[in-house]
């Protein structure tokens, strides 16, 4: 058997052969007309014409060879036309003596050639023509070979065809003299439908006849070519759309049921699909309308094979979209679109107990289409879909279902396309029957359509004002917020899963309510349905609730004339509280809910309430024992003690009983043992701040303890002589003249030159003993610049630099 590389070459060779014969007829066919010798040229004509007679070449290669001998063909109709403007006697002899050529195919090429002539020189009757033609084409039975003669024949026609409107005979009388002639020479739109739809018939049937030439074992490639040439016989169809005074009466009583009968009674599935999908793109949405029943009759009696779903899903597409068009005319009232679709679709259905369940869903969801773009104010339409298609999937026990497989794909085209219509998700909620459809996925494609609708929400901003908005927007977005029966072991373990949390975190945004009463009924009750997450998901949606509810104290304040307001206050904070607590006794963190403890001092403290230092402190408090209770790592240890001392700083209202007892315990736990020595200086270097910048509600600014910073400073220096490693002691020693010096230049009295030049001058003896190593150089290059800063500095402070010389 050959194979396709072969096959090609060799229809290769045979069109280069075709090719160079038609190259050579038509140069010597071009010479002859040059000449004048038009019989000659039309003889050279025959004979390029005469390679279309082939049977071997496939339509592909055919469809080539066509295309170079119409070209030609057209240089021959551009010189007939000039020729009869100098003598109009000519064409009609050469319309009858081509009559007389030998074969058939050139004979009917070169016929219609000179029509079109005569049609455009005003030589005949249009009509009359016309109908000769397409009449005289049946000569012509060969599949192939005849669809492309009467394709050269539509083409060649395409700007010729009758298309004055028809007339009564009162009307016609009515006519002035000089417009009666011409008209009824032209013909009327009629003619031009009754040409076209001769051609089509025949097209077609040619079309549908190709099928069975050929042996069967070749049936799969003879489909094949067939598709290849379908458009030829649906341009019949563009033909009819483009008449400008076809109208709905002719379209209803002449075309559609001529084109209906042609493919109901070719019995052929490809034809049946292709032509019934052609006509719905073709011709105008009225038609559509106007002939609807008519139309899906016509579908009922088609034969099993065709795929008669893609039939009705498009044009459903096409008066939805003529529904939604604002520039249309709309549906009329009396046609009732949806219900009779809806009656199709269940006939279908039933009709076809084998129909492929992809199929049955990408049905429902044109329907679903359907109802949302022409009935937007009836929702139960929609509903009566999705509720419909439920119990089909029911009846097939269809259940979780795989977003990833075929009837997966089409569920979720259908899930979405509300979601994309309505852009307001508390609207897709209102469809009842919206989320039993849903449930039928499998968890992971539950929770992929969920993730797309809180998608939606934050794109276009769906806000949830009421409980009744939060608690159907929880039930539609159930599988993301709190473990499922069917899901997977490891499912809280991917990247997915937390992608979709952090779309929930997001979700608590859109929680907006009218008043602050009523948000921070509605906050609550989001905690309670998001906290029951499990320990996995409250890591990420709890947060979210925390910063909402201070948001909401802060807004609060502008409304401390409102009764209760103490009250409600404290409420809030033990709220927010309570739910930092959540991430720690059932999320087992620590880093975060120290940053909500820290963040929730600083709303506090913005709070002007009688006891707003109490709740700071007892922030601040809890802060410090997540710091001391839950976290260990010494790195964490340091940044936790580095956010806690900032917090400290931003505060301004506690009282200075309060805050000092805070500011003991924080130095004491900078100095804990769980510290590393090195990390104790560190530590203390960064938290010796409070005494000087911290405020306290007594203060009337920062502090400036000069003596309290002496004092941790010289601490830290003990514990730095502390530390075995050369190279980290005088690490710590840079870091200390450092901050020395800071406190120094900030005019810290306390903090003497002596202290500096004694310290300095002992960092600059041990670096001396240090081995030669990059962290060396690299200490010594800090010093350096730590002197050189002094050195700047001298004409502010002159007395430092001298006593070290610099």
């Amino acid at each position: 058997m050959k194979n396709d590389a072969t096959i090609n070459s060799e229809q290769e060779k045979l069109l280069d052969n075709a090719i160079r014969v038609l190259k050579a007829e038509s140069l010597e066919m071009k010479r002859c007309l040059d000449r004048g010798e038009t019989m000659d040229a039309l003889k050279h004509a025959s004979q390029f014409l005469s390679e279309l007679k082939t049977s071997d070449l496939s339509p592909k290669f055919y469809y080539r060879l066509y295309m170079d001998a119409s070209n030609e063909l057209q240089q021959l109709e551009f010189f007939l036309v000039d020729e009869h403007k100098k003598d109009k006697t000519k064409i009609d002899n050469l319309y009858e003596c081509v009559q007389y050529a030998g074969a058939i195919i050139p004979r009917l090429y070169l016929l219609i050639t000179i029509g079109v002539v005569i049609i455009k020189c005003g030589a005949d009757t249009r009509r009359n023509i016309l109908s000769d033609l397409v009449e005289m084409c049946r000569g012509v039975q060969h599949p192939l070979r005849g669809l492309f003669l009467r394709h050269y024949l539509l083409q060649s026609t395409k700007t010729l065809l009758p298309d004055n409107p028809d007339l009564s005979t009162t009307e016609v009388n009515d006519l002035p003299e000089s417009d009666k002639e011409p008209r009824e020479c032209d013909g009327t739109v009629s003619d031009a439908i009754h040409f076209v739809l001769v051609n089509f018939a025949e097209m077609n049937k040619l079309w549908v006849r190709m099928q069975h030439q050929g042996p069967s074992r070749e049936r799969e490639k003879r489909e094949k070519d067939r598709l290849e040439l379908r458009i030829l016989v649906g341009l019949n169809l563009v033909r009819l759309s483009e008449l400008q005074n076809l109208t709905e009466e002719m379209y209803m009583k002449e075309v559609l049921p001529s084109i209906l009968e042609q493919v109901v009674s070719c019995r052929d599935h490809i034809s049946q699909e292709y032509l019934m999908e052609c006509v719905i793109q073709v011709f105008g949405d009225d038609f559509h309308l106007t002939t609807l029943n008519e139309f899906l009759r016509a579908c009922g009696d088609l034969v099993p094979e065709v795929n008669v779903k893609n039939i009705l899903i498009a044009l459903i597409e096409r008066l939805a979209h003529y529904a939604a068009n604002p520039e249309g005319k709309g549906i009329p009232a009396e046609i009732q679109l949806f219900d009779i679709f809806s009656d199709q679709a269940k006939n279908l259905v039933t009709n076809r107990p084998d129909m492929p369940l992809e199929d049955i869903v990408s049905l429902y969801a044109a329907l679903v289409n359907l109802a949302i773009k022409c009935y937007p104010d009836k929702p139960e339409f929609a509903n009566i879909s999705f509720g419909s298609l439920k119990s089909i999937l029911e009846e097939k026990k269809k259940t979780a279902i795989e977003p990833f497989d075929a009837v997966g794909r089409e569920l979720m085209k259908l899930v979405r396309l509300p979601v994309d219509e309505y852009n307001n998700a508390l609207k897709v909620a209102e469809l009842t029957e919206f989320v039993p459809v849903m449930e039928c996925f499998n968890y992971h494609g539950r929770c992929l359509a969920s993730s797309y609708i809180i998608q939606n929400m934050l794109e276009h901003g769906t806000l949830m004002r009421t409980e009744e908005n939060v608690a159907v927007m929880c039930a539609v977005l159930h599988s993301l917020l709190v473990d499922q029966q069917d899901q997977p072991s490891n499912a809280t373990e991917n990247e997915d899963f937390e992608d979709e949390q952090h779309l929930v975190a997001r979700l608590v945004h859109l929680i907006q309510a009218d008043s602050p009463d009523e948000q921070f009924l509605l906050l609550n009750n989001a905690r309670k349905i998001l906290g029951a997450g499990g320990k996995i998901r409250i890591k990420y949606t709890l947060a979210p609730i925390v910063f909402e509810l201070y948001k909401l104290i802060l807004r609060f304040v502008d409304l401390k004339d409102e009764e209760n307001w103490e009250a409600k206050m404290r409420k809030m904070f033990m709220c927010a509280m309570g739910t930092i607590g959540a991430l720690i006794t059932t999320a087992e963190m620590s880093d975060l809910p120290l940053k909500l403890y820290l963040e929730g001092a600083m709303v506090a403290d913005k709070v002007p309430m009688p006891d707003a230092s109490s709740v700071v402190y007892e922030f601040i408090a809890k802060a410090m024992s997540v710091f001391e209770d839950e976290i260990s790592e010494s790195r964490e240890r340091i940044s936790a003690m580095s956010l806690i001392t900032g917090t400290m700083l931003e505060i301004r209202n506690l009282p200075s009983e309060s805050w000092h007892t805070l500011a003991g315990q924080i130095i004491v736990a900078a100095s804990a043992k769980m510290f590393k020595k090195a990390d104790q200086v560190r530590t203390l270097c960064t938290v010796v701040a409070l005494y000087w910048k911290g405020e306290t509600a007594e203060s009337g600014g920062p502090m400036r303890n000069g003596d309290k910073v002496v004092e941790v400073l010289k601490k830290a220096g003990k514990i730095a002589t502390q530390c075995l490693e050369p190279i980290v002691q005088q690490q710590l020693f840079v870091l200390i003249i450092n901050t020395l010096l800071y406190y120094y230049e900030d005019n810290c009295l306390e903090v003497t030159e002596d202290m500096l030049v004694e310290l300095i001058s002992r960092t600059k003896d041990n670096a001396v003993q240090l081995d030669v190593s990059a962290e060396a150089d690299a200490l010594e290059k800090h010093l350096a610049m730590t002197l050189q800063h002094i050195k700047r500095a001298k004409d502010k402070r002159p007395g430092l630099a001298e006593r070290l010389q610099l």
